[in-house]
């Protein structure tokens, strides 16, 4: 997902005042094109949450801003990190959910992503931040323009709906701040 982003527009975002932390994850297949086999997918991924990006994203949070994630697997190990503690700090730990249209997103606001097939772990993920119909619309779209999916395809920027901020929102206090 990050292919989209070149350095000069990190520094022009960041002149803008748009802050970026990085985390270390292990991204796991999201789609083996067999049916049986992809329903057990993502398997468990690695994560390492070091102390600044902890803090970048408590203080997004507290400053009432945008988390956007740049692709599924920092999705996952945010979200992972929120769900054990109900709030982020520094750990390093394996990503063992899965995410779909009944997880509450705790911390990230947006993702840009590759765009993913239906069935596929990473399209599942994607449920947790708009409706199947949104979906279903983008898919539509998306195959008759002639994008490209998956990893090397083209990309997209998807923001929550709004049940799923209100989801957020109706937990408690500590799930969106460090604990």
């Amino acid at each position: 997902a990050g292919f989209i982003i070149a350095w000069r527009d990190v520094a022009a975002m960041h002149a803008r005042g748009i802050h970026f932390a990085t985390l270390t994850h292990a991204a796991g297949l999201s789609s083996t094109g067999d049916a049986e086999l992809d329903r057990r997918l993502p398997l468990p991924e690695w994560y390492r949450i070091p102390a600044s990006t902890a803090t970048a994203i408590e203080t997004a949070r507290a400053e009432d801003a945008r988390v956007i994630a740049i692709g599924t697997t920092v999705v996952r190990a945010v979200e992972d990190a929120a769900s054990r503690l109900g709030g982020i700090r520094a750990m390093e730990r394996q990503a063992t959910q899965r995410i779909g249209a009944s997880t509450p997103l705790r911390i990230v606001d947006a993702i840009v992503t590759g765009t993913h097939e239906p069935g596929s772990s990473h399209h599942e993920l994607l449920r947790a931040f708009v409706g199947d119909r949104v979906l279903a619309d983008a898919t539509r779209a998306l195959e008759r323009d002639g994008f490209r999916t998956h990893e090397f395809g083209d990309s997209m920027l998807v923001f929550a709906d709004t049940r799923s901020r209100l989801r957020r929102a109706s937990l408690p206090a500590t799930a969106a701040c460090a604990a």
